[in-house]
C-alpha cells in the first residue's frame, strides 16, 4: 500500500463499501449517544437524534463523550449494526480504537477515514459514496487514501520485543495497536506510564466480555498499577438484590477478567477519590472520560483521554503514543470562555457551567475566566468536569484561579465565548422537561464521594424524616469504607437511602434501579445528559438540596430556583 507522511487523506482501518452519506455537524458519544444493539443516536441532545448509523457513511468532526464508545462501536460490529465507514475531520482516537480491535480480534471491518477539510466538507454535501481499493469516490470525484506511516514512530528495544512476540501474543497485539494508534495520533514515539485505570469493565453489552475474556485467555497481564472503573452489579452483592443470574455472571465474569489480568478491583468511574492517586504531571495511562478530565486539569497529570480496551494495552506494555496532552504545548487553552455568574447560585451551577463548557469548546481546551474569587469545593470540580466530558471531546479544561494549570497562556489564534445567566436557563429548561413527580432519587454519576454523602445525609437530618421514594447512592469500595467507619452508612440507612458500591448510574439496571421509576431526579449533570437516553425514564435536575426534598417528599418543584429566577 502506499504510504504518505501527510494528513490530506488517511484510512486507518481498510473496507471496500458504498452507502448513503450521514453527517453529523457535531460529534456523537457511542456510549450514552448510540443505541448498541440498533445503530440509532439516542442521544436526546444531539442534532442527529433518531438517525440510523447502520450500514451508512458517517461523517463527524470527531467524536465527544465516553471512553466507552470504543466498546459500542465493537458490539455494532459484531451484531451487524455498526455504520460501514467513519470519517473524521479531525483526530479521533475511540471510535478508531474501536473499529481496530473490532478487525484485528473479531475480523469485522468498519473502515476509518481522516480527511483534509477542504475534501472533508465536498463530501458533506454528497448523497453517497463509495470507498473502493484504497480509493475515495463521490460524485465525479476520486480521492487516493493513503496508509499512515508506521516507520515515523520510535521504538525502543523492549517496544520491539514486545513487538515481535517476546512477551506472547496478547501483548505482540496490545504493541501493534499502541503503534497504529500512535501513527494515527502522529506521535514520534512511546513513553512510560506509572499507572493505568480500566474502563471496559462494565457489561454494556457483550463485546466487553468478549474482548476481555479473550485477551485473558491469550495470557495478557498489566505490568503497572492498574485501578478498574465501576461495573454492572455489586460485585458480592447483586444475588441477594434479585439480580438476574445471567446478567450478575456475565458482569461477574468480566470484572474477574480484569482481576485476573492483574487490575486491583477498586471498581470506581472516580480513582482519583482513591487515597492512591495522581500527583502533578505524573505520566498516566487513564480511560474513563470523567476520570481523565478530573486528573489533567484538577490533579495537573498527564493522560490523554484513552478508549476503552487502548487502556489494558496501556497497562500491558506501560507504554503509551507520546501525543496529545501528554505534551506541554498541547495543554494551552484555544479557547477563551467568560462566566458571568448570577448574584447568588448553589452547587448545581458547577455541573451546568461543565457542560456548557463543553458544548461551547467541543473539541478544544478551553479556560474558564471569572471564577476566581469563588470558592471551589473538590466536588464542585469533580461535577464540572464529568459534565464538561459529556459534551466535549477535549480530555481537560483550565479554570483561572483554580487549576494547577489555570494559568497558562492561550495559542495565538484562540477564540473567545461567554457563558451567560441565561445560557444556565435555558440548560436548566433543558435538563427539567420531566414530570415534577419523582419516584427515583439518584446521586453519584460519578461516584459519590464521602463528603457528597455526607453532605446528603445532614440534608435529611434536618428535615428529621425519612425518605419516601426508592434514593441510591453508588460510591467506590474506599469511600464505602469511610462511610462504614465514619457511621454515616448506618445513618443512611436507617433514613432509608441505599448505598451501592461497585456499579453506578451509567452502568445500574434493574431491579437495583427500581422498576416502577417514570421520573427521577439527579445532581449529576453527566446523568441529566445521558439518563434519558440510558434508561427512557424522564429527567430532572438539581442541587443536592433539590434531591434530599424530592427523596422526602416524592416532588420537585416545577418553578425556577430562586438564584436562576432573580438572573433572568
Amino acid at each position: 500500500m502506499e504510504k504518505r507522511s501527510n494528513n490530506e487523506a488517511i484510512i486507518f482501518v481498510q473496507n471496500n463499501v458504498e452507502g448513503d452519506v450521514v453527517v453529523c455537524n457535531e460529534g456523537v458519544s457511542f456510549w450514552g449517544g448510540v443505541d448498541p444493539d440498533t445503530g440509532v443516536i439516542i442521544d436526546i441532545h444531539h442534532p442527529n437524534c433518531g438517525e440510523q448509523l447502520s450500514g451508512k457513511i458517517v461523517l463527524m468532526p470527531t467524536s465527544r463523550g465516553s471512553c466507552s464508545g470504543s466498546g459500542v462501536l465493537l458490539q455494532l460490529a459484531q451484531n451487524g449494526n455498526a455504520p460501514a465507514a467513519l470519517i473524521f475531520r479531525e483526530t479521533e482516537d475511540i471510535l478508531t480504537l474501536g473499529a481496530m480491535i473490532a478487525e484485528r480480534l473479531f475480523n469485522k471491518k468498519i473502515a476509518i477515514l481522516r480527511l483534509k477539510p477542504n475534501i472533508y466538507n465536498l463530501l458533506s454535501l454528497q448523497k453517497s459514496a463509495k470507498i473502493d481499493n484504497l480509493k475515495l469516490y463521490f460524485s465525479s470525484t476520486l480521492i487516493k487514501l493513503f496508509q499512515p506511516d508506521l516507520s515515523r514512530v520510535y521504538l525502543n528495544n523492549s517496544d520491539k520485543k514486545m513487538l515481535a512476540g517476546n512477551h506472547g501474543k496478547a501483548t505482540k497485539i496490545a504493541m501493534e495497536i499502541l503503534c497504529l494508534m500512535a501513527s494515527s495520533q502522529n506521535a514520534d514515539k512511546l513513553i512510560d506510564v506509572s499507572r493505568g485505570h480500566i474502563d471496559g469493565c462494565i457489561l454494556a453489552h457483550d463485546a466487553n466480555l468478549n474482548f476481555a475474556e479473550k485477551m485473558l485467555d491469550m495470557g495478557a497481564r498489566v505490568i503497572i498499577p492498574t485501578t478498574m472503573n465501576a461495573i454492572s452489579v455489586d460485585r458480592d452483592n447483586w444475588k441477594s438484590q434479585g439480580v438476574a443470574p445471567e446478567l450478575g455472571n456475565k458482569a461477574s465474569r468480566l470484572a474477574d477478567a480484569y482481576v485476573k489480568m492483574g487490575a486491583h478491583p477498586t471498581f470506581t468511574c472516580a480513582p482519583y477519590l482513591l487515597s492512591e492517586k495522581p500527583i502533578r504531571d505524573e505520566v498516566i495511562g487513564w480511560s474513563e472520560s470523567n476520570a481523565v478530565v478530573y486528573a489533567n486539569s484538577v490533579i495537573g497529570a498527564r493522560t490523554q483521554k484513552h478508549p476503552d480496551y487502548l487502556d489494558l494495552f496501556i497497562a500491558m506494555t506501560g507504554r503509551t503514543p507520546n501525543t496529545g496532552v501528554y505534551l506541554e504545548e498541547n495543554r494551552k487553552p484555544n479557547c477563551e470562555i467568560r462566566i458571568s455568574l448570577p448574584s447568588k447560585f448553589d452547587e448545581s451551577i458547577w455541573p451546568m457551567i461543565g457542560w456548557l463548557a463543553g458544548y461551547k469548546s467541543p473539541n478544544g481546551i478551553p479556560v474558564l475566566i471569572g471564577l476566581e474569587d469563588i470558592s471551589l469545593t473538590n466536588d464542585d470540580l469533580k461535577a464540572l468536569c464529568a459534565a464538561f466530558g459529556t459534551t466535549s471531546a477535549s480530555p481537560m479544561l483550565h479554570i483561572k484561579g483554580h487549576t494547577p494549570e489555570g494559568e497558562l497562556p492561550s495559542t495565538e489564534d484562540a477564540i473567545s465565548t461567554t457563558i451567560m445567566p441565561n445560557d444556565l436557563l435555558n440548560l436548566w429548561q433543558k435538563f427539567n422537561t420531566g414530570i415534577n413527580k419523582i419516584d427515583l432519587v439518584a446521586i453519584g454519576s460519578p461516584h459519590a464521594s464521602s463528603a457528597e454523602c455526607m453532605k446528603f445525609l445532614k440534608l435529611l437530618l434536618e428535615k428529621n424524616q425519612t425518605v419516601i421514594v426508592p434514593t441510591i447512592l453508588t460510591v467506590g469500595r474506599e469511600t464505602l469504607t469511610i462511610l462504614r467507619d465514619h457511621g454515616s452508612l448506618n445513618q443512611l440507612s436507617k433514613l432509608g437511602v441505599q448505598v451501592v458500591p461497585d456499579i453506578c448510574w451509567c452502568s445500574i439496571t434493574e431491579p437495583v434501579f427500581p422498576s416502577m421509576t417514570q421520573s427521577l431526579i439527579t445532581n449529576s449533570g453527566k446523568y441529566a445528559h445521558y439518563g434519558e437516553g440510558l434508561t427512557g425514564r424522564n429527567i430532572r435536575f438539581g442541587s443536592l438540596n433539590d434531591c434530599a426534598i424530592a427523596a422526602l417528599s416524592g416532588f420537585v418543584n416545577d418553578e425556577l430556583p430562586n438564584w436562576l429566577n432573580s438572573s433572568t
